[in-house]
């Protein structure tokens, strides 16, 4: 397939872009001035809050993975229009210069935080999330699902792995955020990132909305740890248990099974 792969040189893209080579398809990817990709991708210039760049990227491609995004940060106004406008530009490009295309975009399980409905969240919920980013992500899901493209949206536990700094950067934020140790989160690595996007792009999860987790939640005590840096104990109850929970079992009945199924494998493995 001829894909476009926006957020290429990002912490998903700059290690599934090189997946999606290996598994023989022919990638462009869309990036800004003094960014690079590798030598077998084709490099287009242009940004997503740039609406009259985007119509060489999408010209004539089968697919689009959407994994551009913009999360830590405290510009709320700017995430939004990263999140949110560059979504409806790129769902315009796509309408106009390749309409058959099938359009992957990652989402985000953060769309479940502080949720009250007494476990895991499912794909069929109802959230409406007060953060910017996980607030951005919904509207931008709304976006895509009312644009009449094939789609399939892939809602990513917290991804890891493979040295991208993730959870290093995450450990400090838990403490000066006063996390519980207890409370947990779901997770995915990035292996297993690729595995489900190239299943969304066979086209069986077509109109979909999807989890997209390992098998189980892990504490920030655990997530902490394991980059040397862990959280200050507590015996303190844990106010809002499923917090940050999402329900993967729809995906794994639609064929996606986490090869990388806990974190305690990622550590075990050498796979952080």
């Amino acid at each position: 397939m001829k894909i476009l792969i926006t957020g290429a040189t990002g912490l998903v893209g700059e290690r599934l872009l090189p997946r999606l080579l290996r598994a023989g398809h022919a990638c462009r990817a869309l990036v800004r001035a003094g960014k690079s990709v590798p030598e077998s991708a084709q490099r287009i210039e242009g940004d997503l809050l740039q609406p009259d760049t985007l119509s060489e990227a999408v010209q004539g491609v089968d697919a689009v993975v959407h994994l551009a995004a913009l999360f830590r940060t405290s510009d709320q106004d700017a995430i939004r229009r990263v999140n949110l406008d560059g979504t409806r530009h790129l769902i315009a490009a796509a309408r106009r210069y390749a309409p058959t295309a099938r359009l992957v975009m990652a989402s985000t399980s953060t769309v479940y935080f502080n949720s009250s409905s007494g476990r895991p969240g499912r794909e069929e919920d109802h959230v409406s999330p007060e953060l910017a980013y996980p607030a951005s992500k919904i509207a931008a899901e709304h976006e895509l699902r009312a644009s009449g493209l094939l789609h399939a949206i892939l809602r990513l536990g917290f991804v890891y792995g493979e040295g991208d700094g993730h959870l290093e950067s995450a450990a400090p934020l838990f403490k000066s955020m006063g996390w519980h140790p207890a409370q947990s989160l779901s997770m995915v690595h990035h292996r297993d990132v690729a595995a489900a996007v190239l299943l969304a792009l066979q086209g069986d999860w077509d109109g979909r909305t999807l989890n997209i987790v390992d098998d189980a939640p892990t504490t920030v005590h655990a997530m902490s740890q394991a980059v040397g840096n862990p959280l200050p104990s507590s015996t303190d109850p844990v106010t809002q248990p499923w917090s940050g929970h999402a329900d993967g079992s729809l995906a794994r009945s639609l064929g996606f099974r986490a090869s990388v199924r806990t974190l305690a494998q990622a550590v075990e493995e050498g796979l952080l």
